[in-house]
């Protein structure tokens, strides 16, 4: 029987996607606006979007709060209760934690973030290549456990719910031990990362990988939340099951990658239409503000 509490969806406006491979892509402060006013009003309860700021091997690390300033505070004036997280910049010899996470305290005191984010492991990627082979570059999302640990005390300084991405098992370990501890910031949502067919790491967006992730987290009282990245969320499968037990659930064109052509709208109202075949209502931003117990309000 499928569970009924609301179901929490997120989008993933951007990512690294480039209008060469999606001309629906939204790179613009405007077309970030335009793009998450449509997806919220469609059932996302989460925007979550990136700047053009390289994840890794940028200059310095430091990603700018003020194209997240525009742009959110443009969203927030037609809807107050959205939820909005960005990204950071991978570890490099060029920056420390402190200064690739300071746009994170920053967003917070212009009264636009109640989400943090941690990503509490590493992790290769990059493309397959023309022999169906992991391509041989030098790519790697890097975050020690000394990061780690400054993101987990930095969300709970601030008040933020830490959306935890876990692109594989390891990351779910670190983010357990926190849960375990006591260290856990009010408001997580711990998001599994599987890798579709067009990525190079994650494990498979099927019922035993779930599984294996559900068994990691079983007494933390986490709330789950499953994304494909490199792959086709609903198409795969993986995200009726996590309707159906009770997870929630990311699409978005940072992650899709498949023979279509697809608008972030098109994904969100996808995903709607399979809560509701299942059974399953969909969370307001507000609904989802109170099942994260989120502790922050602007």
């Amino acid at each position: 029987m499928t569970d009924q509490s609301p179901l929490i969806i997120e989008v993933a406006l951007n990512g690294g996607t480039p209008k060469a491979r999606n001309r629906n892509v939204p790179r613009s402060v405007a077309e970030i606006v335009e793009d998450g006013l449509a997806c919220l009003e469609a059932g996302a309860s989460i925007v979550h979007n990136h700047n053009d700021e390289q994840v890794i091997g940028g200059e310095n690390g430091v990603h700018a709060a003020a194209p997240y300033i525009e742009a959110w505070r443009a969203i927030l004036a037609k809807r107050p209760d959205a939820l909005l997280y960005p990204t950071m910049a991978s570890a490099s010899p060029r920056t420390n934690i402190e200064e690739r996470y300071a746009h994170i305290p920053a967003l917070a005191e212009a009264g636009v973030l109640r989400l943090g984010l941690i990503d509490p492991g590493s992790v290769n990627v990059g493309p397959i290549d023309s022999e169906g082979l992991p391509a041989a570059v030098d790519s790697t999302y890097t975050n020690t456990l000394r990061d780690a640990r400054h993101m987990f005390d930095t969300c709970t300084a601030l008040q933020l719910g830490p959306s935890i991405s876990c692109f594989e098992p390891g990351f779910v370990r670190v983010a357990s031990r926190y849960a375990a501890a006591g260290r856990m910031p009010k408001g997580a949502l711990i998001k599994f990362y599987f890798g579709g067919k067009f990525s190079n790491f994650g494990l498979p967006p099927t019922t035993k990988a779930l599984d294996a992730y559900l068994e990691m987290i079983e007494g933390t009282g986490l709330p789950w939340l499953v994304a494909v990245l490199g792959g086709d969320c609903v198409e795969s499968g993986i995200a009726r099951v996590a309707i159906e037990r009770g997870g929630n659930v990311r699409v978005g064109l940072e992650d899709y990658a498949g023979n279509r052509e697809p608008g972030n709208l098109q994904l969100v109202r996808e995903l709607v239409a399979l809560a509701k075949e299942c059974g399953r209502p969909v969370a307001t931003p507000d609904e989802a503000a109170v099942i994260l117990g989120l502790p922050r309000g602007r």
